[in-house]
């Protein structure tokens, strides 16, 4: 089944020339020249995955991902200028899954676009050895449907943290450094810092104290990485 991207700058070069190059990939584009056209459009039709540029006018994208964020969890990667380290650490921490320095290239970011595509489809078990569901205590992640809940509570997760508490669950007790949490979260062919990591781990830690003012399941253990916690 063709996929749909949407594309969202204010950047009418890099619209035309980025469509072409994911149309040329067999994607369908839909594209917005600022937030505020994209929200609308996303809220009518829907997407499998959508690039936002942060600086637009009428609506950044950061502001655009927070509304997104009220009732969807699909796929997220933020393009930032070349030293807005700050937007990006708040884009992570709204809820985007990936982001990507301008200038790009064109290659880099289909790449990171089918990596993020593949991530969702074995996040939801669309894969020939489905993951089934992982019951941990409170704790039930179902893969085949992309489901976590917590104490019956359903906690909604983006691919990213989705797959890093998977990661986590699977061994309570266990460290996970932040290169393994990386891995398992972008495979092994994608590097990211490990604020980024540390910036969906904050985010996920928000997300069931949300439901469980109580939660703390997710150790910090200082300078090597995380764990969960072993009941």
């Amino acid at each position: 089944m063709q996929q749909t991207i949407a594309l969202v700058d204010d950047d009418q070069n890099i619209l035309t020339s980025v469509s072409m190059a994911l149309e040329a990939e067999g994607f369908r584009v839909h594209i917005y020249k600022d937030g505020e056209d994209a929200f609308r459009g996303l809220s009518r039709q829907p997407v499998d995955l959508a690039v936002l540029d942060i600086k637009m006018p009428r609506m950044d994208g950061v502001e655009l991902l927070q509304k997104l964020r009220r009732s969807s969890e699909m796929p997220v990667i933020f393009l930032t200028s070349k030293d807005d380290e700050v937007d990006e650490m708040l884009g992570l921490r709204m809820g985007a899954d990936d982001y990507i320095k301008k200038p790009f290239s064109q290659r880099l970011l289909i790449e990171r676009i089918r990596t993020l595509l593949r991530r969702l489809g074995h996040a939801n078990g669309n894969n020939q050895k489905s993951e089934g569901t992982l019951l941990r205590g409170d704790l039930v992640l179902d893969s085949d449907r992309h489901l976590c809940t917590w104490q019956t509570d359903e906690v909604p997760l983006t691919v990213t943290e989705f797959l890093l508490i998977r990661s986590l669950a699977q061994r309570p007790g266990h460290v996970k450094t932040r290169d393994q949490l990386m891995d398992a979260a972008y495979g092994e062919s994608i590097y990211v810092d490990d604020r980024t990591i540390d910036s969906h781990i904050k985010r996920l830690r928000a997300k069931f104290r949300q439901v469980d003012s109580d939660f703390a399941q997710i150790e910090t253990l200082y300078g090597v990485g995380y764990r969960y916690r072993d009941s």
